[in-house]
């Protein structure tokens, strides 16, 4: 078998545009994979594109060959953006390989470990007002309330504001003033993440996550930006007791030796979009399992995503719980032919071959490349801020 042409598909999603990288055989199979990166799906696209003349005419089979083609012959280490590109292409591989054997892809990395996976929602399933900009106690617990409706019993917030440096009393008690509303109105038989979204400095991420731990978080998320994985630590120190995750903005299983070693984080979120695809996330999980870490990989994005997703977590010991938007836009489950399902909460174990999905591309072609929602969040003084 011989991989002979490689493409995307772009379909908007407002907060976000998928990237769906299709990867064609001669044998006439099809593979799917996504590597949506937000703002950067130009860039992206164009990258796949630059990816594609190394693998053409190979087996779509050997990934561990192919990732090496694709990572080691474009000689400069690439970033997010190349990565993001590789790992869509190798999710579409490993849809390959496992519709050449008529078996799902938990079963080509082990085997099933376990007989569901359970699943957490955001406030307003993913929603970006409700998701990025929500800040009133009573409607993030609203919000909280119908997320358990749905069946979830977990849940993510960002209830820390884009803050200053340092910051003051006022900011601090209203985030806590936000994750007690929610607390209150969902009791305790729920789970309660909390992501910081890279917005604070060590010190701030500090005061948040005293403020907040009496309210026994399931994990604390990206307390600080990535690219000082000592500053992680350094949090995690300061808050015994408060379980920290991080990772989706890192890149290959280098990115994550350090963190492990200083022993920065309680979860690592790798991106199978992002991180270099399903089998360099594997590599990661099998790190950070010698150090008892757990794996809550990150996905905010399409519905390949998550298939790719649910099909690392039903094959690795140590995942913990899956991430996935499920309302951001009406037409998420309309791209798809077969969208994965959530009940009560969990994802049940897959039957069909691959991935589990399937692109419907006369849907796609609906919804084309249009600017994303620009996020660009500044302090009073002008400054720029991470959003």
């Amino acid at each position: 078998m011989k991989i002979t042409a490689i493409s995307t598909t772009v379909v908007n999603a407002r907060m976000r545009n998928w990237v769906f990288v299709k990867v064609e055989t001669d044998e006439g199979l099809v593979g799917w994979g996504e590597a949506s990166l937000e703002w950067k799906t130009r860039a992206v696209v164009g990258c796949v594109a630059d990816l594609a003349p190394l693998v053409v005419g190979q087996d779509p089979r050997r990934i561990e060959h192919l990732y090496g083609v694709m990572y080691r012959h474009s000689f400069f280490r690439m970033g997010v953006v190349g990565m993001s590109a590789l790992s869509g292409i190798e999710q579409a591989c490993w849809d390959i390989f496992g519709k050449s054997l008529g078996v799902p892809v938990y079963a080509l990395l082990g085997g099933a470990v376990r007989d569901s996976i359970r699943m957490y929602d955001h406030l307003g399933g993913g929603e970006m007002g409700a998701l990025y900009l929500e800040d009133q106690p009573e409607r993030m617990a609203e919000r909280a309330l119908a997320s358990v409706a749905a069946g979830y019993d977990a849940i993510k917030a960002l209830v820390v504001p884009v803050s200053e440096p340092l910051v003051g009393t006022a900011p601090i008690r209203h985030a806590a003033a936000c994750l007690a509303a929610i607390r209150d109105a969902v009791g305790d038989g729920v789970d309660i993440m909390v992501d910081l979204h890279g917005r604070t400095t060590p010190a701030a991420a500090v005061q948040y996550g005293q403020a907040l731990a009496p309210y026994r978080l399931f994990f604390f998320e990206e307390p600080c930006p990535p690219e000082n994985a000592k500053a992680t630590a350094e949090v995690a120190r300061a808050l015994p007791g408060v379980p920290i995750a991080t990772g989706e903005r890192l890149v290959t299983r280098f990115a994550f030796r350090e963190l492990l070693e200083l022993g920065a984080c309680a979860v690592i979120q790798p991106d199978l979009c992002h991180c270099g695809g399903l089998w360099e996330a594997r590599k990661i999980a099998a790190m950070a399992e010698v150090s008892y870490v757990s794996v809550a990989p990150h996905n905010p994005l399409g519905p390949i995503a998550t298939a790719a997703a649910v099909q690392f977590g039903f094959a690795t010991p140590n995942f913990l719980i899956q991430e996935a938007i499920r309302s951001d836009v009406p037409w998420r489950d309309e791209v798809v032919t077969t969208p994965v399902r959530v009940v009560d909460g969990r994802v049940s174990l897959p039957v069909a071959p691959g991935l589990g999905i399937e692109v419907d591309e006369v849907a796609a072609a609906r919804h084309p490349f249009a600017q994303e929602s620009l996020m660009q969040p500044y302090h009073r003084d002008g400054a720029v801020a991470d959003w």
